[in-house]
C-alpha cells in the first residue's frame, strides 16, 4: 500500500503525513493540511499552539486513475502543533521552530486484502521542525525550512510483515526516518493571500523487519491557496498535489510486487473559509480529488484552530 496521512502548518509552516497504493504507507506531508496558510510568512513573535482536525474518506485508484472496488478508507488525523516565532533574526530573515505530535484512527474495507474490523488507533512520527526562516519583500514573503519525521509511530507497516493484526485498520506511522525540505511563497496585498507550500520529503533510513527492508520513494508535494479576507471572514480557493518522483525499493532493488514499482500521483480542490473569533483563528477546508492514479483519492474536510498562548 502506499499513504495516508501527513501534517500541518502553522501560518504556512509545518508538518506530517498520508495515504495508499506505490509508496509503503504514509505520505510525510498531509495532502492539503495547509490550503488557506500564508505559506512565505511567519506570524508576530509568540507561541502558538494549532490542532488540525482532518477527516478523510478514500478509495484506492489503479494505474488507469480508476477506482478499485471495496478498497474504502476512512482516515481521523488529530495533529496539534506548537510554533514559537523567536523574534530573532537569522540571515535577515525572521526565525521560527516548531513539534508536532500527530495521532490518528484508520479503517479499511476488503479489497485491500488486510484483515477488517474495528479500526487502529495510533500515534503518528513526531516531527521537528529545528528552523524555519522567512523574509519579506514588500508583499511578497519567501520561507524556506526543514522538517524531520522521527520514526517513533506506535505502528508500521513492519507490523504486517511479522503478522500482527490492527484490528482492521492500517499503521498508524511510517518505519523510517524522513528530512523534508519545505519552501513557501506568498503574495499578500489588501486581504488577498496567494500562495504556494511546496515540500520534497526524502526518506533516509528504511522500514525493517527479519527479511524485509522496505525503502519508500522521494515525493514532491504541493498546496495552493487564493484567498480573500474581509474584516473577519477569509473565503478562497484551495488545491494540492502529490507526485512521485520514484518507485520504493527491497534491500536496495526494485520490490518484487508490481504496485511498488508504479508511480503515483494525485491531484484536488475545494473551497475554504474562515473567520477570527477574537484571537481564535477558524479555518475550514473541504477538498475533493480530481485526479488519482496509483494512489488513493476522495474527499477530505479539515478544521484548523490556531490560538496564541
Amino acid at each position: 500500500m502506499k499513504k495516508i496521512l501527513g501534517t500541518i502548518a502553522v501560518t504556512g509552516a509545518m508538518v506530517l503525513a498520508g495515504n495508499a497504493s506505490a509508496n509503503e504507507l504514509w505520505d510525510p506531508h498531509l495532502p492539503g493540511s495547509n490550503i488557506g496558510l500564508a505559506a512565505g510568512a511567519l506570524p508576530p513573535p509568540g507561541v502558538y499552539g494549532v490542532l488540525n482536525n482532518y477527516w478523510a474518506t478514500y478509495n484506492a485508484y489503479n494505474s488507469k486513475a480508476n477506482s478499485i472496488p471495496n478498497t474504502s478508507l476512512q482516515a481521523l488525523v488529530e495533529v496539534p502543533i506548537v510554533l514559537w516565532a523567536t523574534g530573532y533574526k537569522v540571515l535577515g530573515a525572521d526565525y521560527a521552530v516548531a513539534i508536532a505530535q500527530p495521532f490518528d484512527y484508520t479503517s479499511i474495507g476488503s479489497g485491500y486484502g488486510l484483515p477488517t474490523g474495528s479500526g487502529n488507533w495510533g500515534t503518528y512520527n513526531t516531527v521537528v521542525v529545528p528552523g524555519q526562516l522567512a523574509w519579506t519583500f514588500d508583499e511578497f514573503h519567501v520561507k524556506a525550512g526543514l522538517s524531520i519525521y522521527i520514526p517513533d509511530a506506535t505502528s508500521t507497516p513492519a507490523a504486517f510483515v511479522t503478522g500482527k493484526w490492527l484490528k482492521g485498520g492500517l499503521p498508524s506511522g511510517n518505519g523510517f526516518w524522513t528530512i523534508q525540505p519545505d519552501l513557501g511563497l506568498s503574495w499578500l496585498h489588501e486581504g488577498w493571500n496567494i500562495s504556494a507550500d511546496l515540500h520534497l520529503p526524502i526518506p533516509v533510513s528504511s522500514t525493517t523487519a527479519t527479511d524485509y527492508s522496505y525503502r519508500s520513494g522521494t515525493e514532491f508535494e504541493a498546496d495552493y491557496t487564493i484567498a480573500k479576507t474581509i474584516n473577519k471572514w477569509t473565503i478562497g480557493l484551495g488545491g494540492y498535489q502529490v507526485s512521485q518522483l520514484n518507485g520504493d525499493t527491497c534491500s536496495g532493488s526494485a520490490c518484487p510486487f508490481p504496485a511498488s514499482s508504479k508511480i503515483s500521483s494525485r491531484f484536488g480542490l475545494g473551497p475554504l473559509v474562515g473567520y477570527q473569533f477574537g484571537g481564535i483563528n477558524v479555518q475550514a477546508t473541504l477538498a475533493q480529488s480530481v485526479y488519482t492514479r496509483n494512489d488513493v483519492g476522495g474527499t477530505f474536510f479539515n478544521v484548523r484552530f490556531i490560538v496564541p498562548f
